[in-house]
């Protein structure tokens, strides 16, 4: 609908991750060095790390767009609690390899073979796996031993690992993974872009489709766009997309402080966790009249007022909670009789409630 309204060839912040939209923050500038030192050393693993939303999806993809195919066969794996010999079917999967009926050996075998033809046509292969906070500690223990083979002292495989900041964590503080760790040759963590990168990233997504500066953006909606998405590019695209459609829908061809400041209102009011107080609060439940038979004997049970000294305090108190007992008592009484009444239609017998009351 916006991209319409303002003139615009596609959607600039679509949440799927775009090669077409790569924008070197300095985060990921860091990544992609480290990417290319990892790559030219030709083994061991490359991991990098990152928040929900940091661009690790996105990194991936200009990576696969910028490498040469030719010289390098790229198989990528999306982790979802994958089991060890699962893994190694999808690695076999990827080097075209039918692994239906083999054994754990036999699979292991194949892949060697699989790696040994990929090497002898010219190229390296390059296993990505994602979300690698998800695996077990035996699956990542066989990528472990899959990047141990080698033909004439170089390494048949090369290992690129994503994962959320816990896998960092998990990989620096388990023994387990300690041989593993040992073959990390390149690691970075992707952070937030800074206040200074908003402006550069935006524009830039948005002259990738046609943006001929309608709509304008004050300095002061780009200062609430990085204080409403804290730098994290994906929640970045979100509510910038929702800008846009914010000043379609009121026609509007500048984009400010408060245009910002009113979406991300709207954002946090679509959920109830995000919403303001005046929208959750309950309405007044109404109360119901008590009957005036009830309210009187209510009024005649009721304990009056008694001066109470310092000296006679524990005595006061034992009469009073004596008194409450007798209370509880003659109100079980008078509903009973009340029960009965309703039940049978009939008038409660008010003597015998004035008389229980007493």
């Amino acid at each position: 609908m916006y991209d319409d309204h303002y003139g615009l060839s596609g959607r600039p912040f679509q949440l799927t991750p775009d090669p077409r939209f790569w924008f070197d923050t300095a985060t990921h500038r860091k990544a992609m060095a480290y990417l290319g030192y990892g790559l030219a050393q030709g083994e061991g693993f490359i991991v990098i790390t990152g928040d929900v939303g940091a661009g690790k999806t996105t990194l991936v993809g200009h990576l696969m767009a910028t490498v040469d195919r030719e010289r390098l066969h790229v198989i990528k794996i999306v982790s979802t609690q994958i089991e060890a010999e699962d893994l190694l079917r999808m690695v076999a999967g990827g080097l075209e390899l039918d692994s239906a009926g083999m054994t754990k050996a036999q699979l292991l075998t194949a892949i060697e073979r699989g790696l040994h033809a990929m090497a002898r046509s010219g190229r390296r292969t390059l296993l990505i796996v994602d979300e690698a906070q998800a695996l077990p500690v035996s699956a990542l223990e066989e990528l472990r031993m899959l990047s141990n083979f080698q033909a004439g002292g170089h390494a048949l495989l090369q290992i690129f690992l994503l994962g959320q900041p816990e896998f960092r964590e998990r990989l620096h503080g388990s023994e387990r993974l300690e041989q593993l760790r040992q073959r990390v040759i390149a690691m970075h963590h992707l952070d937030p872009m800074g206040p200074e990168e908003v402006e550069p990233y935006m524009v830039h997504r948005l002259k990738v489709v046609g943006w001929n500066g309608r709509p304008r953006f004050t300095p002061d909606a780009f200062q609430a766009l990085y204080k409403g998405s804290d730098g994290v590019p994906r929640r970045l695209n979100q509510l910038a997309g929702r800008v846009l459609l914010f000043g379609a829908i009121e026609q509007i061809d500048t984009i400010d402080a408060r245009a910002v400041t009113a979406v991300i209102a709207d954002i946090a009011g679509d959920s109830p966790v995000g919403r303001p107080a005046a929208f959750v609060q309950p309405a007044p439940m109404p109360v119901a009249e008590e009957p005036r038979s009830i309210r009187s004997v209510r009024e005649e049970i009721a304990p009056e007022p008694v001066p109470v000294r310092d000296d006679a305090l524990m005595a006061r108190l034992a009469a009073l909670e004596a008194r409450v007992q007798d209370q509880d008592a003659v109100m079980r009484r008078v509903l009973t009789l009340l029960v009965d009444w309703v039940e049978g239609e009939q008038r409660p017998d008010l003597a015998s409630v004035h008389a229980v009351s007493r």
